[in-house]
């Protein structure tokens, strides 16, 4: 079972920009975590660090106990895989080409066959296999992000990364997508961190909430019904919210309220 930990991590651009601080956290199980908090909080920055693209002032980093800063890159990325909120890859090639970059750490002599089977899949499951031959540059974003969430499933790792997965996807997609990493993070026995804003999405597909607060340190974590309170909400966000314990699908139900700036709306 793959154990990952935070150690007394700290990190920073410089030493006057500090982002994160004092980080601890161990996930011991498999399941959907989902890493919540304002913008600037370092949610990005911390699944940064657990992939090794970028690397921590203090602390350490460890995966089954080993501490990832003594791994090469091509060690970690078998282990962690990565999928950013936006792409910057402008690739002209195949969606089929493209999502099969995700397969470099298992290319084989022969293995071609193999590697194709995993990337038709893994479109099957996104749904987009009637793109398989499209050249990526000439996707909508939408159509971007369900292609990078393939290319990270291909990968096969024990962590899976993916931050701010249903970013440009409509709804019913959204839906679908969080519902498909909850469930392959059960059928795999893998640890997937999700990055997200919508806290009602938060609280319905994850197994455990981690959320952290300004400066870039962790106030809570637990399951949904443990992190995600009123009493957490204001003082992580800074809005009045109520939250609904039995909701129509069993799970909390934030409804919120007004954000807590009555003195600069007073001002205008």
């Amino acid at each position: 079972m793959t154990v990952l930990e935070l150690k007394d991590v700290d990190f920073g651009y410089d030493e006057g920009h500090i982002v994160l601080h004092d980080i601890n956290l161990t996930i011991s199980e498999p399941g959907l975590y989902c890493i919540i908090g304002p913008n600037g909080v370092g949610k990005s920055t911390m699944a940064k660090c657990v992939s090794k693209i970028v690397n921590p002032l203090n602390g350490e980093v460890l995966i089954n106990g080993k501490n990832i800063s003594h791994m090469s890159h091509k060690e970690v990325s078998q282990v962690v895989g990565y999928v950013p909120a936006f792409s910057q890859d402008v690739f002209s090639m195949s969606v089929v080409d493209t999502i099969m970059v995700g397969r470099h750490n298992h290319r084989r002599w022969g293995s071609r066959e193999k590697d194709l089977e995993m990337v038709y899949k893994a479109m099957r499951i996104m749904r987009i296999t009637d793109l398989a031959d499209k050249k990526y540059n000439s996707l909508s974003s939408g159509q971007h992000q369900k292609v990078s969430i393939a290319r990270g499933l291909v990968q096969e790792t024990e962590v899976l990364i993916l931050d701010e997965p249903t970013a440009n996807l409509d709804v019913k997609f959204q839906v679908y997508v969080m519902e498909l990493l909850r469930g392959i993070a059960e059928k795999l026995g893998i640890i997937i961190l999700t990055i997200c804003h919508d806290l009602n999405v938060t609280a319905k597909y994850s197994h455990k909430v981690i959320m952290l607060e300004r400066p870039g340190r962790i106030f809570a974590y637990g399951t949904p019904e443990e992190v995600l309170t009123p009493e957490n909400i204001e003082k992580v966000y800074g809005i009045r919210a109520r939250v609904v314990n039995e909701g129509e699908f069993g799970v909390p139900l934030i409804i919120l309220g007004s954000p807590i700036m009555d003195d600069e709306i007073d001002g205008i």
